[in-house]
């Protein structure tokens, strides 16, 4: 007899629809054909032994599971759940006249209880877009997955359950968690506070405008001059996530694995802080099965490298071409994966290998050249693609006891989303562009023009500084955001020079020179 249900495989973010065909025929042995890997294979002795388990037997005849369409590689134990229920249909043990109106998902234990699997909301969102009336999963994954409208979510907790539902014995309820609900419950909750930050006022200034404009940051400063607790704080000023924004985040941390087993919706904006032994994939993303890394993770929210020198060169040097594309592309003999990186990189590092800034007047542990060799870590390509070089000197204890109130998270935010409605509206009918660090080359000509005085503090800058057009350019760029935080339609002057002085590092690499 033959039988048919339907499960789902994950590529990149988006999902396929798998048909898991079932024949128990005359014969022996068991075959499993479709390209499955080695965690598919071992699918057998689980269900024979969740089968068991549960009062139900495992075929002893010719069974042949065949994973369609053949071409496309099915990896992981998540088709366990699927291949039973077929199974069972197949061999007659039980009467299942609708099972292809469900897409069926779930790891089984030996007992029979279902285990989670990764990419709940993706393969849900797909199994609605394909016309599925149920999508039945574990029931640690139905959270996310309930979120989508249009597909009744059945969350399991056993095969028997499964079983009892699939042949009228006991429904179970569909569980649905209002998207809105779940969007404004807790959000944009960060638990940390600009407010917490004496002093440092020219630091906030700093990242006021890289959340105003969505631009790269490098904090440069001596151990504990405060480079991490700024880091971590802003999250906090940055435009609530929309509805949209939230749930391309909730399908990477679905397709990774990151999500609780009550989170339904990613409502704030990600902050991932990977250590600096970190390899290249796991930043990037990759693997045998392509899985998205750290900068995919922080996709719309901040990817913060602290002790930047410290990281691996190659680990460093494969960000380049996210940073401007946004998006990262796995390539592998069978296919070729894109994971979405659209995020707002901060590092931060030491001036020197002692931590201190460098004075040629002054006794200095270091020489210039362990200085200059230590700056020399981080390549000037990739400082080219950070916007804003911040020198973070360490606070006074005059400002550290001071009982004024340092100005909040809220206030600055404030600012920074009228200066991002200006983007919007500057953007609008420019598909992809939604802030000033967006900006292409040509746009860049087009919405940054300076004036005659303008032009010779830039040329000034670029002779003194030895800038190179990326730098130049990144400077028009984080100009335009000042100009938007002053409610300006023009780049002053003035603009101008504060956004040059926030390359502070090109200075730093040029010292003794």
């Amino acid at each position: 007899m033959l039988s048919r249900c339907y499960g789902s495989a994950v590529h990149g973010v988006e999902a396929v629809t798998i048909t898991i065909e079932v024949s128990v025929m005359k014969g022996n042995k068991f075959f499993m054909v479709g390209l499955p890997d080695n965690a598919v294979k071992e699918s057998e002795q689980r269900v024979e032994a969740a089968l068991k388990y549960n009062g139900y037997y495992f075929p002893r005849q010719r069974v042949v599971v065949n994973l369609a369409p053949a071409d496309i590689r099915k990896e992981g134990s998540s088709y366990d759940l699927t291949i039973a229920m077929g199974m069972l249909k197949s061999s007659g043990q039980i009467i299942a006249d609708k099972l292809e109106d469900y897409l069926i998902m779930g790891e089984l234990a030996l007992d029979g209880s279902l285990r989670p699997i990764k990419g709940a909301l993706p393969i849900c969102i797909q199994a609605r877009n394909e016309g599925f009336k149920y999508f039945m999963l574990p029931e640690a994954n139905s959270h996310e997955a309930s979120i989508v409208e249009g597909i009744k979510v059945l969350p399991v907790q056993s095969l028997k359950q499964a079983i009892d539902h699939i042949e009228g014995f006991q429904k179970i309820e569909p569980i649905k968690v209002d998207p809105n609900d779940a969007y404004f419950t807790n959000h944009n909750e960060y638990g940390v506070d600009f407010s917490d930050v004496q002093g440092q006022e020219n630091i906030k200034r700093g990242m006021e405008i890289a959340a105003a404009g969505g631009h790269n940051v490098l904090m440069v400063g001596p151990p504990g001059s405060g480079k991490t607790m700024l880091a971590k704080r802003l999250p906090s000023i940055l435009p609530p996530m929309t509805m949209s924004e939230a749930l391309e985040t909730t399908k990477i941390h679905s397709v990774a694995g990151k999500l609780g087993e009550k989170t339904s919706l990613l409502n704030s904006r990600p902050f991932r802080s990977p250590h600096h032994t970190i390899s290249d994939v796991a930043l990037v993303g990759g693997g045998g099965h392509p899985q998205p890394g750290e900068i995919s993770l922080a996709h719309n929210g901040v990817l913060f490298l602290d002790e930047l020198p410290e990281f691996k060169r190659t680990v460093l040097e494969v960000m380049r071409q996210p940073l401007e594309e946004r998006t990262v592309t796995i390539s592998r003999a069978r296919a070729t994966v894109d994971f979405p990186a659209n995020f707002m990189l901060i590092a931060s590092m030491n001036p020197s290998p002692s931590g201190d800034f460098y004075n040629p007047e002054e006794e200095h542990p270091d020489s210039e050249m362990a200085v200059q060799r230590y700056l020399n870590k981080v390549s000037g390509p990739l400082l080219d693609r950070i916007d804003l070089h911040i020198e973070v000197t360490p606070v006074s204890f005059d400002e550290m006891t001071a009982q004024r109130k340092a100005e909040s998270s809220q206030s600055i935010r404030e600012r920074v989303l009228l200066a991002r409605h200006i983007q919007l509206e500057r953007f609008k009918d420019m598909e992809g562009i939604h802030n000033n660090a967006m900006m292409p080359s040509q746009l860049i000509k087009k919405m940054c023009r300076v004036d005659e005085t303008g032009k010779e503090l830039l040329k000034s800058a670029m002779e003194r500084l030895g800038l190179s057009a990326r730098a130049y350019d990144r400077i028009l760029k984080v100009a335009r955001t000042i100009a938007d935080l002053d409610q300006s339609e023009t780049i002053k002057p003035a603009h101008l020079a504060e956004a040059i002085q926030y390359r502070s590092l090109d200075r730093m690499m040029g010292i003794g020179v």
